[in-house]
């Protein structure tokens, strides 16, 4: 039952209700249904920590099943890729079901609808079948055909199955009511024609079912308790219901489906229909670019499951669709990163400084400290010499009081190093800044236990040793698009507020303890950003992408 003292969502009052009410424990089931068309997106992130989350709740089981009935858009792969998802966010299914397991239970129901006198083929164009829908204000007109006998209708049904038909030719329909209020009651398509391979059964069918004929039959057979859909599904639920009706029997569960809204995500689409162009398009590298919302593309870009479970907890189920800004997102992120990423230094966009009074041959090694969020601190030893690479940013010959990095005449402390003061600028022939001397105090060194060891000075800096150095390739992601809601943006195209600074691909140099990282490690790049390492990584040459920064940016820029 549920915890007690902790608020409960509308979901959970839903089943606690039905519990109450006699519905036994035992018989809680649910499932994530998705289509195997794309990749999973964050919005289905949320579905998905909804129904597992519902099911360690309860100690139930949870079925991940492909609504797979169009097998004009679906492909293995994309089956693949939301199992290894749904397995990254650290939820295991309890069966693996295939709408397409249920094809000839459905075929035979279906023809038992036929024979009651409740379905019918039509061979009207589609044209013609929307044509007589009618609107919601005004009936819909039969269609010519809809009085056929049974026996014509089983015997153009058997024709349709075995592929004597072309595509379009001929459609089963419910026979239910022209003039429901609800359009989606008025006589719905059942089945259609497809001449088309299934990524699961080939060519065994020539005729697929509709999505609103296969999904409450197929809970049905797996004995679903709660079908928890998003809100463009709540117009169906009388739909769904009545098709349960025709092969309900009291002595099995009757699912029951229910709606919550949508969590959209701001500057970017969670469309799949939208993320195909980007993919096809090339606007972005695959359905795993960092850059997309896809679950994948965030996996890639170095977002943890718990981040994401974390988010999705935080935005919650509600009854109304919502924008939700993706700096929220971004914040668990870094609240999960923090936590968990070690500090390493690295440079992105170099300035060569010279320690002059540094002698020339001499390296030693310096004591850094991995994560100060540790329980138990733990600690590596970094490469110091005479010549380091700093932030190009973190010098500037003259600057005011505020300015607390280098500048000419001052001091800053090296990161786990030592004191040093800037001497002079070297640049070339137009003026550019090539190089900074300096000169450093070499009992001031971090840890000592010196006099000069303790000494404040007020600006602290990462660097690397360019001796020791490793050269990386860095990719920085932002925000896909310029607005908030690209697809809303009156008729203009969503593609025309694409940010064109969305990807920024440098090189970097890291300290040497990264060269034997693996993909997919986590670093925290002092001072610049939580970054990962990106699979197109070889044993030459490291790519990271970054996560995400150290602080919101982009509040800024839009204050």
């Amino acid at each position: 039952m549920a915890e007690e003292g902790k608020s409960l969502n509308f979901i959970e009052h839903i089943i606690e209700n039905d519990l109450k009410e006699g519905f036994s424990k035992d018989e809680l089931r649910f499932r994530f249904p998705p289509e195997p068309n794309g990749y999973l997106h964050i919005g289905h992130a949320s579905s998905i920590c909804l129904n597992f989350g519902l099911g360690e709740k309860y100690n139930a089981p949870v079925n991940l099943r492909f609504d797979d009935t169009n097998p004009a858009k679906e492909e293995q792969q994309f089956v693949d890729a939301i199992k290894r998802d749904v397995e990254w966010l650290g939820y295991q299914w309890d069966q693996e079901r295939y709408a397409s397991d249920y094809f000839e239970q459905l075929y035979k129901w279906a023809i038992e609808l036929i024979k009651l006198g409740k379905a019918y083929v039509d061979s009207q164009s589609s044209e013609e079948i929307a044509a007589q829908k009618g609107t919601p204000t005004s009936p819909g007109q039969e269609s010519p055909y809809r009085n056929r006998s049974v026996e014509e209708n089983l015997e153009l049904f058997e024709q349709m199955k075995n592929g004597d038909f072309k595509e379009g030719e001929h459609v089963l329909r419910a026979k239910i009511d022209m003039k429901a209020s609800n359009m989606l009651m008025r006589d719905p398509i059942m089945y259609r024609i497809l001449h088309k391979p299934h990524h699961r059964t080939n060519n065994d069918w020539c005729i697929y079912p509709m999505y609103d004929w296969t999904h409450g039959e197929s809970d049905y057979i797996e004995q679903v308790s709660h079908s928890f859909c998003t809100l463009e599904f709540a117009m169906h639920r009388e739909l769904y219901d009545w098709f349960l009706n025709q092969v309900y029997t009291p002595s099995k569960v009757k699912p029951k489906q229910r709606e919550f809204a949508r969590r959209n995500l701001s500057h970017t689409v969670v469309s799949k229909r939208k993320l195909l162009r980007l993919v096809e398009q090339g606007v972005v590298n695959g359905w795993d670019d960092p850059r997309m919302p896809t679950i994948s593309g965030l996996r890639r870009r170095g977002y943890t499951p718990e981040s994401i479970k974390n988010f999705a907890n935080t935005i919650g189920i509600a009854k109304r669709d919502n924008l939700i800004d993706v700096s929220l997102l971004e914040f668990h992120a870094r609240e999960d990163l923090n936590k968990k990423a070690p500090r390493i230094m690295g440079v992105l966009n170099p300035l060569k400084l010279i320690i002059t009074n540094y002698p020339e041959n001499q390296e030693e090694l310096v004591e850094a400290e991995n994560n100060p969020e540790e329980e138990v601190l733990t600690y590596r030893e970094v490469p110091f010499s005479r010549e380091i690479y700093i932030e190009q940013e973190d010098f500037r010959e003259e600057a005011n009081r505020k300015f607390f990095r280098l500048k000419l005449g001052g001091e800053v402390r090296l990161k786990n190093a030592y004191i040093i003061k800037a001497e002079k600028a070297v640049k070339d022939e137009h003026g550019n800044i090539v190089e900074v001397h300096c000169s450093y105090d070499p009992l001031s060194k971090s840890g000592s236990g010196t006099l000069e060891s303790q000494r404040k000075v007020k600006g602290t800096l990462h660097w690397v040793s360019i001796k020791h150095a490793i050269e990386v390739e860095v990719r920085e992601y932002d925000r896909l698009f310029t607005v908030a809601e690209p697809d809303r943006q009156g008729d203009k195209d969503f593609l025309e507020f694409l940010n064109p600074e969305s990807l920024k691909i440098t090189k970097g140099y890291i300290e040497p303890s990264v060269a034997t990282a693996k993909v997919g490690d986590h670093f925290q790049f002092q001072r610049l950003g939580y970054f990962n390492i990106d699979p197109d990584s070889t044993k030459d040459k490291l790519v990271f992408n970054k996560t995400v920064g150290l602080r919101d940016t982009w509040a800024k820029l839009e204050q």
